[in-house]
């Protein structure tokens, strides 16, 4: 009888974990928009530019971090040791499942991806495209904006005389920019002076990408501060004939080293890996 007990306990504990579990998923939260116009003035301008620089000095980080991915067809949480040079190569090592078994290394460079799936021994080769990211994490940025996303510090290049309005409101600042593409909306929190989120839209106003950095905290970089947030989110709109439907992905670090020197990142081809093309792949098997 005893033993049926620790049975039933263990049962128990086991499905009041995984119920935890999917309590814990996280999902994009919603920004509020500054909505008052009012004048560029020049404490707003130089607020904008330093803020655009997305503190040049930091060259690498290397960290822990939740991952939540979530697309219309499916919902994943994973465990990540990021590593990434700063506009150069990055690599990701993914855990699942309740014991955090490694399901995948990935190594991206500017052109080229490889993807060790380590569940079945697989490597995909394949370019670095929108597309071939999407298949490996279910958001298709591209690469640019996916490294500064995950490092949390994000470059605007449109200068400031591509600002065509700005708002306030809620303790925020909205400057809308010109783009070849569409506009670019930057609301930027004037009091710690952090990008607070990032929206992308089209020439028609439709958004096609929205990004929320939260939870700032200090971090030493070569005896200067620097504030970064610690949990990134991002959201990737995509229409199809049933409407408008979205991709996200939710980064929480939990702990991270940033250097402003570059650290060493080494792709290890594994031995007797079956080579399958990334760009003829329909999807990766995590996914």
């Amino acid at each position: 009888m005893r033993k049926k007990r620790g049975i039933l306990f263990s049962a128990a504990l086991l499905l009041l974990f995984l119920m935890s579990g999917c309590a814990r998923f996280q999902t994009v939260s919603k920004e509020e928009i500054p909505v008052e116009h009012t004048v560029l003035s020049p404490e707003y301008a130089a607020l904008y530019r330093e803020v655009a620089k997305a503190s040049p000095f930091i060259g690498s980080l290397d960290g822990y971090a939740d991952v939540w991915i979530k697309t219309p067809k499916r919902k994943d949480r994973l465990f990540c040791n990021i590593q990434l040079n700063r506009g150069k190569e990055a690599r990701m090592i993914v855990s699942s499942g309740l014991l955090n078994w490694p399901v995948a290394d990935m190594f991206f460079r500017r052109d080229s991806l490889f993807v060790h799936d380590m569940l079945n021994n697989r490597l995909f080769l394949g370019s670095n495209s929108d597309r071939n990211i999407e298949k490996m994490l279910g958001v298709n940025s591209g690469y640019r904006l996916l490294s500064e996303t995950l490092l949390g510090l994000v470059r605007i290049t449109e200068p400031e005389s591509a600002i065509k309005s700005v708002r306030k409101g809620s303790g925020k600042l909205l400057f809308t920019l010109d783009t070849q593409a569409g506009t670019k909306e930057v609301i930027i929190d004037p009091s710690n002076k952090t990008l607070s989120a990032l929206i992308l839209r089209n020439s028609s106003g439709s958004a096609k990408t929205e990004l929320h950095f939260r939870d700032f905290e200090i971090c030493k970089v070569d005896g200067r501060s620097v504030l970064v947030p610690k949990k990134i989110e991002m959201i990737l709109f995509r229409d199809s004939d049933e409407g408008q439907k979205e991709n996200q992905l939710v980064i929480a670090y939990d702990e991270r080293v940033l250097k402003s020197t570059t650290i060493p990142l080494k792709l290890s081809l594994p031995k007797k890996a079956r080579v399958i093309s990334l760009d003829d792949a329909r999807i990766l098997p995590w996914m």
